[in-house]
């Protein structure tokens, strides 16, 4: 019975799965070929409509055939920071613009005209160390750092601006596609068997960069590639798009779990960072040029056509599907600076609760509550330490969250008492799809208060997942935040202690049936805006509504502990990643370093990877090496689903001393948290051009000795 059992729970990983062909090449998105091949505006700067405020300086930019007006904004922040916002001038309706990821509102200094010459205009602060120039033919924007061009933006004037628009008529016409434009995929895109429809048409952005003397760039999670970006001229452009990609393939661009739109440029003297701000669909092209060959995918880069030496720089190319475009340059100059900088615009690394930065146990899944016990108990036979043991979803009644199934675990409040005696926690997993059943009085709580997601036509988006037909909560509502972070108090969360934390899973949104396997972009959300402008923000979202329901149930006395699959810019101030499934392979291992590094440099410092793989039976050796490397990173769980001998280590054959002395280890890492909480400095970084902290020194060698 158990094991008929664990094969149907096994063969379930992603139902339905097509294989990578369920994901979208970038040749495929219509915003980006558009963008690609269309012709570009070249917009012409009125420089006679510039006004300076105490909050920056504004003008307004002019498309010269179709008479569109749209505003530039810049703001000089006093701690080194430029941001450049461009939005439409009188647009017919608002355009998204990304709430709740800035940690408060920037403090800008005063700007003020320093230098006017025909044709551009230069602004300055503070002492005059960085200046921001403006010209109009062509149209450039320029970031001096100490008289020196450090940054310029629309070199290449790839400015891209997609009004809005009113929907067009019905045509007459019996040739489809033809004069409603959708062959470019204006008001309708599809992929597969999907149909998007877009109700407000085309509404897609784009600018280009080039960030001078810089070769090398870094950032941009999440993605299962190298640490240093790659040149994107050999293919795929980097995409930024949460998806649920099980067993993703390695080496490739194609976004992952969650989404960091930060880029970080590294030289000598100077890093600096681009932080695009924006929630929908994002890609980024890269090139660079000079001291040496670029970095991309396979083999050395062809010799050059002429021997002349090329000026190190990188050029950068950001495509969103929709929104404004809001960009922040770091200007640094140190590494240590331009982590600040981001810090202080998203927040610093939230300060983890002292349980959380141990051993965590987690299998999919425990069966019972003996089960739970048994695992336990090895760990003390073997005196390993270890502080927290997971429950994946077979816990609950019938995959009903905030519920516990009667027959297996009919005594949760004694388990977890029985847990928290020996110094331990539970964690149990809540994802963000409820089941639709008119019996659950806690789906029928969530469609009368008008919680769920809409599809376009206004009735309950539909999609399937764990469940079965689920409903999906709308996170990126105050009010249904507030609602669904009452769930985890005391009284209304039955079975449910102080000692109880929680894991958010699926949150991409993964829906089985849906285009990508997500959430369709035409489903609609509180005030009216359609998926396609918030999709990465969704996990970010209910992992910070599944935060402040844990701070109100300790009445903020505790710190919260509350790990996600899918996160955004911001969600270093909320908890812990990881790098979702990954296969019990020797490549796996491999690419989780890169990975944690890039998650890292980008201000999530509390990340980490499956220890062992999430799926497949890892041989011991690469057992013991992943041990090793899950010593080092932030965070250390072994997350293998149902195995017969369960993949714990007190459960799993002869015990290795090398594998329980690393376990051992990790307590002398606990200072590199507040490190990271109190300086923004990353908790795993390149030590070629990151300092390490002085709390890692004394740090003496670990014998890896049997």
């Amino acid at each position: 019975m158990a094991e008929e059992a664990l094969a149907n729970t096994v063969n379930s990983v992603v139902p339905g799965d097509e294989g990578k062909a369920k994901f979208k090449k970038c040749d495929q998105i219509a915003f980006y070929r558009r963008q690609k091949q269309g012709n570009v505006t070249q917009y012409l700067p009125l420089l006679d409509t510039l006004v300076i405020t105490e909050k920056g300086a504004q003008l307004e930019l002019q498309d010269p055939d179709a008479q569109v007006k749209l505003l530039l904004q810049v703001c000089a922040i006093n701690d080194g920071t430029v941001r450049v916002t461009i939005d439409e001038l009188n647009p017919i309706r608002e355009r998204y613009k990304v709430p709740d990821v800035l940690s408060g509102q920037p403090v800008c200094e005063r700007l003020k005209v320093v230098g006017r010459e025909k044709g551009s205009l230069t602004l300055g602060w503070g002492s005059g160390q960085y200046q921001f120039r403006v010209s109009d033919s062509p149209f450039l924007l320029e970031v001096l750092c100490e008289d020196e061009v450090t940054v310029t933006l629309n070199p290449n004037g790839r400015l891209y601006f997609e009004t809005l628009q009113n929907p067009p008529k019905p045509s007459l016409s019996t040739e489809p596609n033809e004069q409603d434009g959708d062959h470019m995929g204006l008001w309708k895109e599809t992929f597969k068997q999907f149909v998007d429809i877009k109700a407000n048409g085309p509404s897609s952005v784009g600018l280009d960069f080039t960030l001078h003397g810089f070769s090398h760039v870094y950032g941009l999670p999440e993605h299962a590639d190298t640490f240093q970006l790659k040149d994107t001229r050999d293919g795929e452009a980097y995409r930024l798009y949460n998806l649920d990609v099980f067993g993703y393939d390695i080496h490739s661009r194609l976004g992952l779990y969650g989404s960091v739109p930060l880029l970080l440029a590294h030289k000598p003297k100077r890093s600096i960072g681009v932080f695009w701000l924006n929630a929908s669909e994002t890609l980024l092209d890269i090139r660079t040029s000079g001291d040496g060959p670029p970095a991309t995918g396979e083999g050395a880069s062809p010799p050059p056509v002429k021997k002349r030496r090329v000026s190190a720089h990188t050029d950068l190319h950001w495509m969103s599907e929709s929104g404004v475009i809001d960009t922040f340059i770091l200007l640094g100059p140190s590494p240590s600076q331009a982590f600040c900088q981001y810090a202080e615009l998203t927040g610093y690394q939230a300060m983890p609760p002292l349980f959380s930065l141990g051993y965590h146990q987690c299998r999919w899944n425990y069966m019972d509550e003996a089960d739970v016990e048994e695992v336990d108990a090895g760990f003390d036979l073997h005196s390993i330490p270890y502080d927290v043991i997971w429950l994946d979803i077979e816990h609950t009644d019938g995959k009903r969250y905030f519920t516990w199934d009667p027959k297996r675990f009919p005594d949760p409040v004694s388990l977890q008492h029985h847990l928290e005696e020996r110094n331990r926690k539970l964690v149990v997993i809540s994802d963000p799809h409820f089941k639709m059943d008119a019996l659950w009085p806690l789906y029928c709580e969530a469609r009368q208060g008008g919680h769920f997601v809409k599809d376009r036509t206004g009735e309950l988006y539909q999609g399937s997942c764990w469940p079965g037909d689920s409903c999906y909560v709308d996170f990126s509502n105050p009010k249904t935040r507030a609602w669904y972070s009452s769930l985890f108090a005391l009284d209304k969360y039955k079975g449910s202690t102080q000692f109880l934390f929680v894991w958010n899973d699926m949150n991409e949104p993964s829906v089985f049936n849906g285009p990508e396997q997500t959430m369709p972009k035409d489903a609609v959300h509180a005030g009216g805006w359609e998926h396609r402008e918030l999709h990465n923000l969704y996990g970010f979202y209910q992992h910070l509504a599944t935060v402040e329901g844990l701070l109100a149930r300790s009445g903020g006395t505790e710190r919260p502990f509350v790990l996600s699959r899918s996160f955004f810019a911001g969600s270093q101030r909320l908890g812990a990643v990881w790098t979702g499934d990954n296969l019990a392979t020797w490549e796996y291992l491999k690419i989780s370093i890169p990975m944690l590094l890039s998650l890292s440099i980008t201000g999530v410092a509390f990340c980490g990877a499956d220890v062992g793989g999430f799926f497949q039976d890892p041989e011991p050796e690469l057992l013991v090496r992943w041990y090793q490397a899950g010593r080092c990173s932030p965070s250390s769980a072994a997350t293998p689903p149902n195995r017969p001998r369960g993949g714990s280590p007190g459960c799993s054959g002869t015990p290795s001393p090398r594998r329980y002395a690393l376990l051992r280890q990790r307590c002398r890492l606990q200072q590199l948290f507040y490190h990271a909480h109190t300086t923004a400095g990353p908790r795993s970084a390149p030590a070629s051009w990151v300092p390490l902290p002085r709390c890692l020194h004394p740090t003496p060698p670990l014998s890896l000795s049997p």
